[in-house]
């Protein structure tokens, strides 16, 4: 397995004093783009947002509330797929073609040194009136991506959260081959 799996990891403890260079946001972003996608429609989109602009702080403005942490994030993402209600293909694999493409960037965000932590938890219905996103794309991934800071600077609960350990669950539990249950032997 390549190391970048083993260095990746949802941090929410970041510096939020530390700034990305354009270059680098680009290639994280140029890793989304090339992600795999279905049949070569490329439905996912991207917002992106730069500590201090206009278009960070009301990404900031639509997160839940247990996301204010990523407010110290050097850059937030906003990823978009498309949502056809003629079409169940193209709504399931744009949502597939969305996770690649999160996963890419995430792991390019690693390989240049930053953490980047996907979140769910921000308001879609807010999102697509502030950003004016057309009918038909769907908003599922805001992307944090940052430096971590020091542990000791992070407020107590962000702290412990970060400091727990990464754990998986055990290949035999999750791959499963002849019957589901059955662990993969490989």
């Amino acid at each position: 397995m390549h190391e970048l799996f083993e260095k990746r990891w949802s941090a929410r403890g970041l510096d939020a004093s530390a700034t990305i260079p354009p270059d680098d946001l680009t290639s994280i972003l140029e890793a989304g783009r090339w992600a795999p996608t279905w049949g070569s429609t490329q439905p996912v989109r991207f917002v992106v947002g730069v500590r201090n602009d206009a278009t960070f702080t009301a990404l900031t403005e639509v997160l839940s509330r247990g996301n204010t942490w990523a407010t110290a994030a050097s850059a937030l993402i906003l990823l978009t797929t498309r949502d056809d209600a003629t079409d169940a293909n193209a709504t399931t694999y744009g949502a597939v073609d969305l996770g690649l493409a999160t996963a890419q960037m995430i792991l390019q965000a690693v390989d240049l040194g930053y953490v980047g932590h996907p979140m769910a938890g921000f308001e879609v219905p807010a999102t697509i009136e502030r950003f004016e996103i057309p009918a038909g794309e769907r908003p599922l991934v805001l992307l944090a991506v940052g430096t971590l800071a020091d542990a000791a600077t992070l407020e107590p609960k962000i702290a412990e959260k970060d400091a727990r350990e990464r754990t998986r669950r055990p290949l035999g539990e999750i791959a499963f081959a002849d019957r589901w249950g059955h662990p993969f032997g490989g």
